[in-house]
């Protein structure tokens, strides 16, 4: 679905000789537009789709019938930019102020924040969003200008606040607890055939999860100038410090409350027709068989 700081588990996986380890040679394709990835499940060019776990969401019951097989994410890795820092930050702030969102690559950014604000008793709808544009976009409308806050992934917002252009006020790994942002889906169908190959594929997962939290991230310097050429390393690593903080990388294993709650907040803004329920969507057989190999307990 995209090529972001958040995915980083499985760069390491592939650069670091996890996948090729347990057995396994993981090619992938970015799609521009995203959802080429949900066409690639459907005619067998792709096994496996990374992405939001809102798109089997909206989906069940609904034509193609898709189902998460574990999680890269589990919280939401973004956070809120204000113009000045503000003390005490509470979402409340937003209400009557102009939130830029990106929402080119998906729904996430806005409906969760949204449903944050509504399960703190706010009215999300007394805030005005700039939304459905591409994160480069807004930024430079912020920079320029345009709007009192900014959703923005971690790189991006600590870039803006190094500049001074910018404060990180709120951070939704932080304040909004678990969420299974980022998921691997596949279609249902192919539960049967795939699974033999699954479980190593989430096995090296949680394998290059362990290792990003247990390891110095300045191991991380080749790996990282490689997958992006001419950034700053040193804010990279930082951005990868606090992913690893706040537990975006915690576990493979999709978590059925968290799960719930979010497809409740998916619900609550009108994406799903009914309530979908963490059975309708997600299968655990990769899942559990990584914790019993793992001897863990469930997170």
């Amino acid at each position: 679905m995209a090529h972001g700081g958040n995915y980083l588990p499985e760069y390491v996986a592939r650069g670091g000789g996890i996948f090729a380890e347990n057995g396994l040679e993981v090619p992938y394709t970015l799609r521009d537009p995203w959802d080429g990835i949900v066409h690639d499940l459907a005619d067998g060019t792709s096994d496996v789709a990374l992405g939001g776990l809102w798109v089997p969401a909206m989906y069940s019951r609904r034509g193609r019938d898709l189902v998460a097989i574990a999680q890269l994410n589990d919280r939401f890795p973004m956070c809120i930019v204000t113009r000045e820092p503000v003390a005490d930050f509470e979402l409340s702030w937003l209400t009557g102020k102009t939130l830029l969102v990106p929402g080119q690559g998906g729904s996430a950014p806005a409906e969760y924040t949204r449903g944050l604000m509504r399960e703190a008793g706010i009215d999300p709808w007394q805030t005005r969003y700039c939304h459905e544009l591409s994160m480069p976009m807004l930024r430079e409308l912020y920079v320029g200008g345009l709007g009192d806050a900014f959703v923005a992934d971690l790189g991006t917002a600590t870039e803006l606040q190094r500049s001074g252009q910018g404060h990180i006020s709120f951070r939704h790994a932080e304040r909004g607890g678990r969420m299974p942002n980022s998921v691997y889906y596949v279609l249902r169908e192919r539960l049967d055939e795939l699974t033999p190959r699954l479980i190593p594929f989430v096995r090296s997962i949680d394998q290059a999860m362990a290792r990003l939290r247990n390891g110095p991230t300045e191991d991380l310097a080749d790996l990282l100038r490689a997958e992006w050429p001419g950034a700053d390393v040193a804010l990279l690593s930082e951005v990868t410090d606090l992913l690893i903080e706040n537990g975006t990388w915690a576990t493979t294993r999709i978590d059925r409350d968290a799960c719930n709650r979010w497809t409740g907040i998916l619900h609550t803004a009108g994406l799903t027709v009914s309530h979908v329920d963490y059975d309708d969507i997600i299968d655990t057989r990769a899942m559990d068989r990584v914790l019993v190999e793992g001897g863990r307990a469930s997170l």
